[in-house]
């Protein structure tokens, strides 16, 4: 039976229709099936391994709010470098200080937080290309800010939020180094990153000139560097940072 004109165009159409209709549906679905199977949802602090294709295999915490859940657009992302006493491999050693103890403890931060693990032979200051790919691995998975990605560390992480921040300057909003130091060559580099050092006055491990030094080398570039340091504390200058809400009200105020 031949159709009219103006069946047969609608015929035409209704086809079409249904055409597309099919390839939204396999365009939903492989997008679906494109989306990591590890990728985490609920909130918690999780042991994940880094799966993009850098040097050496690296284990990491990732930690997502308690809110996570809600509508929200982006997050901040929060990265934390532990100090030499928790590299190796065994991933719950990481929990031991820092922001990583205290959302273990069930402390609630703002944050997206990644709490990377260096090998046993590794030195943070070395390690800003893991360190990276880490950061760009969590964009991808993660609703995260990126004007609002901020470094810490202490010891050896201080150390470390030193040298990646001044690696990596265009990707930081704001870093906390604790009881760390680092090359005051770099300091140029610090100038337009907000910078806040701690550091106890008696501590024998790490001399508290290391973070004076470093302050001061940012000032004299122009930059924005404060340190403060507790009078009675040792090198256990991380205790009372990480405790202190202002610290995060502080970090959460800057942002690219």
């Amino acid at each position: 039976m031949k159709l009219s004109k103006g069946k047969e165009s609608s015929m035409k159409m209704k086809n079409l229709l249904i055409c597309l209709s099919g390839v939204y549906v396999l365009s939903g679905c492989m997008n679906k099936q494109e989306r990591p199977a590890d990728t985490i949802s609920q909130p918690g602090q999780y042991p994940q391994v880094l799966n993009r294709p850098v040097a050496m295999k690296m284990d990491y915490l990732l930690y997502l709010p308690g809110d996570f859940e809600k509508e929200q657009k982006s997050w901040p992302l929060l990265v934390f470098l532990h100090g030499a006493g928790e590299r190796g491999s065994d991933i719950s050693r990481v929990k031991i200080h820092g922001p990583a103890k205290l959302v273990e403890q069930g402390k609630d931060l703002p944050f997206i937080v990644i709490s990377p693990q260096c090998p046993a032979d590794k030195w943070w200051p070395y390690m800003g290309e893991p360190v990276m790919a880490l950061i760009d691995e969590t964009v991808e998975r993660y609703p995260v800010d990126t004007r609002r990605i901020y470094l810490t560390g202490l010891s050896m992480g201080g150390y470390g939020a030193w040298a990646i921040a001044g690696m990596y300057p265009e990707r930081f909003a704001a870093v906390v180094p604790i009881c760390g130091g680092g090359q005051p060559y770099l300091a140029k580099n610090l100038k337009d990153i907000p910078v806040w050092a701690f550091h106890g006055a008696q501590d024998p491990v790490v001399p508290v000139q290391r973070s004076q030094e470093m302050v001061d080398a940012v000032n004299s570039m122009g930059g924005n560097a404060k340190l403060t340091i507790y009078p009675e504390a040792d090198h256990d200058s991380w205790t009372q940072t990480y405790n202190n809400d202002q610290l995060y009200q502080w970090l959460l105020s800057h942002s690219k």
